[in-house]
């Protein structure tokens, strides 16, 4: 199972009332950290159960893109309770990914 794809439509009900953490990777479909980014982040959504994980394209949702403020991608946002709690920007390796999770 991929990564949830997340669109304004869909942000709060999936990140923000959501009863587990949840991990966001805003990215472009050109940008070239961000393909290296993806498959790590559907690999992680098979793999973790308890953290919910969604990509956000910035190219789709500029306005979610706005309203958390990512000024460059990749960037990973973990959100608990509605809130973010942890921020990573550029490219990492899954096992920095899923640490970020669990932080």
């Amino acid at each position: 199972m991929a990564a949830l794809k997340l669109t304004k439509e869909n942000f709060e009900q999936e990140v923000l009332r959501s009863d587990k953490p949840v991990l966001v990777d805003f990215f472009a479909p050109w940008c070239g950290p961000c393909k290296m980014v993806l498959p790590l982040v559907d690999e992680l959504a098979d793999e973790e159960k308890d953290v919910k994980i969604g990509k956000v394209n910035v190219e789709d949702q500029k306005e979610l893109a706005r309203k958390f403020r990512v000024m460059s991608i990749p960037t990973l946002l973990l959100f608990k309770d509605g809130q973010v709690v942890e921020t990573s920007l550029g490219a990492k390796p899954k096992e920095a990914i899923r640490k970020l999770m669990h932080s």
